[in-house]
């Protein structure tokens, strides 16, 4: 399978207008099969309460019945199941809890579109493709600001991205590259698909829901033809100076040598995106003076929970600055506190073992060169959160600072890194997830 995917990305590349016939067949026995480890084991049930060990258990039988229902054309999505997570800020985000059955077969999906659409993805796009992520746009900004003839900043967001999406207009932009009625209606079928909320069924207008497996490339999609294409293809080019966008997601942040520039961007990036049925986030949208010939004026912005400013070096030249957003870090520690009252009561061993990965996570998501300050600093905040919380468990204090520090030794707690590494990009491999493994990111 992992051949013919990439004879399909190979084709793509090769043959820029090509539009592909026949994906539905390829969702057979096979791909299914193969597309199976990429299943998360570990998440929450959807509206059928089965689990993927259940699942598994009747593996080869349960995707032979759903192949079938895919050949007679019987097969129907499920209920997605609506389950929100505190975003910050008091505020609330909806994620679509799908069933077992239905994950797969997305899986199998976004592999075939990886395949096809990887190709003509731009490189000013980072957020949900293979072998590139937060770390590599942090670094792509930096550079570029760093050492580029750029003056002011645009940093934009999309209010409510996931459920704005236009059914229409998204199908449509599926339909330059696929020329396969019964793949894109199974693609339909998705985006329509009723949504369970508090014991009643939405049928959303709009909109792919968040944490879907396939919703992560159809985002991606649509503001590829939104927004990349038009910014690197028309706006960009009229332009009196250099300019360059970065995206992440919905995210994402452009910049300009000339103020006029900045300010007409500003401007029409909010009118394009209106044709199609998105709207900018007030208040995360702004221009402002960014420029390292004026480091004094301590102007800042945040991009993917980094911030920027500009600084002055040893020898009084200007370099960018970059350290964990103080948002992002006080809600890091936030939910460690919770997580610290959460299991103060299990064993040694099971909560070391929890409390390393986390911190690993944090490390390998906010672990570039220049930030090694915010990392310690994290991580001896959360030294003192985690033993105020065990010394709470009785009236009898547990540890001294000396024997805490022998238990964070004896079970290898990691201690503050540098993990930044460079990836290569390769197309057709399977989309990872949006970020590294911290729940606290």
């Amino acid at each position: 399978m992992q051949t013919l995917l990439w004879g399909i990305a190979e084709k793509a590349k090769r043959l820029p207008q090509h539009r592909f016939g026949n994906l539905y067949r390829l969702l057979n026995e096979e791909l299914l099969k193969d597309s199976w480890p990429y299943v998360r084991k570990d998440a929450a049930l959807g509206v059928d309460q089965v689990s993927a060990a259940a699942y598994e258990q009747n593996l080869d039988e349960n995707i032979h019945q759903l192949v079938e229902r895919l050949k007679a054309k019987r097969y129907r999505a499920r209920l997605v199941r609506r389950h929100y997570i505190p975003k910050g800020e008091g505020k609330m985000r909806p994620l679509g809890i799908l069933v077992v059955e239905d994950k797969l077969l997305q899986i199998a999906v976004t592999r075939i579109l990886t395949a096809i659409y990887e190709v003509d993805f731009l490189p000013c796009s980072y957020g949900y493709r293979p072998q590139v992520g937060v770390k590599d746009a942090v670094k792509q900004l930096t550079i570029k600001l760093q050492f580029g003839r750029y003056n002011w900043i645009v940093e934009a967001d999309v209010k409510s991205y996931f459920d704005s999406l236009s059914h229409q207009k998204l199908l449509g932009m599926l339909a330059e590259r696929i020329d396969d009625r019964a793949f894109l209606q199974l693609i339909g079928k998705w985006l329509k698909a009723g949504i369970l909320e508090e014991g009643k069924v939405l049928q959303p207008e709009a909109g792919t829901p968040q944490g879907g497996n396939v919703s992560a490339i159809l985002a991606n999609l649509y503001l590829h033809y939104v927004l990349d294409q038009w910014f690197e293809q028309v706006f960009k080019q009229s332009c009196k100076g250099p300019a360059f966008l970065i995206r992440y997601a919905d995210d994402w942040v452009s910049a300009f040598e000339f103020r006029a520039d900045a300010e007409r961007f500003y401007a029409m990036q909010g009118e394009r995106l209106r044709e199609y049925a998105l709207e900018l986030a007030a208040a995360k949208t702004r221009v402002m003076r960014f420029s390292s010939w004026m480091p004094q004026d301590n102007e800042s912005f945040e991009f993917l929970g980094f911030e920027f400013r500009w600084g002055r070096d040893r020898q009084g030249k200007p370099y960018l600055k970059r350290r964990t957003s103080r948002k992002k870090y006080r809600r890091s520690l936030q939910r460690f506190t919770e997580w610290c009252k959460q299991t103060r009561q299990l064993k040694n061993r099971a909560r070391f073992a929890m409390l390393n990965r986390k911190l690993s996570g944090y490390y390998n998501h906010y672990g570039l060169p220049g930030n090694y300050e915010s990392l310690n600093d994290f991580f001896h905040q959360s030294k003192r959160i985690l033993f105020k919380w065990l010394n709470r468990r009785s009236q009898k204090r547990s540890y001294t600072w000396d024997g805490f520090g022998e238990v964070l030794d004896c079970y290898k707690v990691p201690h503050p890194r540098i993990t930044d590494r460079k990836r290569a990009r390769t197309p057709g491999k399977m989309i990872a997830d949006a970020f590294d493994g911290s729940e606290y990111v």
